[in-house]
């Protein structure tokens, strides 16, 4: 099970950090991911990160801007961003799926999704 939580309402430029706590099984066979849908449309993939943590993948909105980390003693993961844009508004979902894959960027390669958590970027 996933609990993504940390949204919340940001001035532009702000920054936030999002978490993502899994519980039931061990976090570290898992790639790990975030994704976000914003209003009225689909859902688009933000960032991955290895089962180990070695890899790191990012969308081009989020390059630069925002990392993805993880803490497998805790079995969480973490998604830093800064430098937020309105067009960042979105929910954001953590997913998982047993070991990595190199389509870490598809939506379709994860099986495991958390409920999501709103993050507000406003001017």
């Amino acid at each position: 099970q996933l609990q993504a939580y940390g949204g919340g309402l940001v001035h532009t430029g702000g920054s936030l950090t999002l978490s993502c706590a899994a519980s039931g099984r061990a976090v570290s066979p898992y790639m790990m991911a975030w994704f976000r849908q914003a209003p009225g449309k689909e859902r688009t993939s933000v960032a991955a990160i290895s089962s180990s943590g070695d890899k790191t993948y990012y969308a081009v909105s989020a390059k630069g801007r925002f990392t993805i980390s993880r803490d497998n003693a805790k079995n969480m993961v973490y998604l830093q961003m800064n430098s937020l844009k309105l067009e960042d508004t979105a929910v954001y979902y953590c997913a998982a799926r047993l070991w990595d894959t190199a389509a870490a960027m598809s939506e379709k390669a994860y099986t495991n999704w958390g409920q999501g958590t709103q993050v507000t970027v406003s001017s």
